[in-house]
């Protein structure tokens, strides 16, 4: 049974790149996005539109990672050392994170189109929570930064 799949699969597309009930989506707002400002930190202690777009990838590689359980993967460490990632801003550009974070969740949403309903209560590697708690959390995740994401980007732009 696919119901619950489903259901997921349809809130992670829509969050993405559908018309969302709370506004634009995810894609949207990131296009939106100028390049050049991406590196612009516009306070102390605040993060730049490139830290926030890396970041949120970084938990949705992780969220790959655990979706693909392949060896070597280890949650704990990668926990430590990926969650606020230092973006080079000569390589990791903001056209080069968008891709990363469009093909990424291609891949998740790849990897989940051939799971059952049954996938969702299996406990995540090295977590206390399950997949259904995981995958909820990325589609959350995404909206939180998201809305960070699109108030910098309407303070850089004047």
């Amino acid at each position: 049974m696919r119901k619950e799949i489903d259901t997921l699969l349809a809130a992670l597309r829509d969050t993405l790149n559908g018309a969302p009930w709370y506004g634009k989506s995810v894609y949207a707002i990131l296009a939106e996005c100028d390049p050049a400002k991406a590196s612009i930190r516009p306070s102390a202690g605040s993060h730049t539109l490139l830290e926030l777009l890396y970041h949120m990838l970084s938990w949705a590689e992780f969220t790959r990672l655990q979706l693909e359980n392949g060896p070597g993967f280890d949650p704990a460490e990668y926990e430590k050392t990926m969650d606020w990632p230092v973006p080079d801003k000569k390589e990791d550009t903001w056209e080069q994170g968008l891709r990363l974070f469009k093909d990424t969740h291609e891949k998740i949403l790849e990897l989940l189109s051939v799971k059952e309903d049954v996938f969702l209560s299996e406990q995540a590697r090295e977590r206390k929570y399950d997949f259904r708690f995981l995958l909820n959390g990325l589609i959350q995740h995404n909206i939180y930064h998201q809305g960070q994401i699109a108030f910098l980007h309407k303070l850089l732009a004047g």
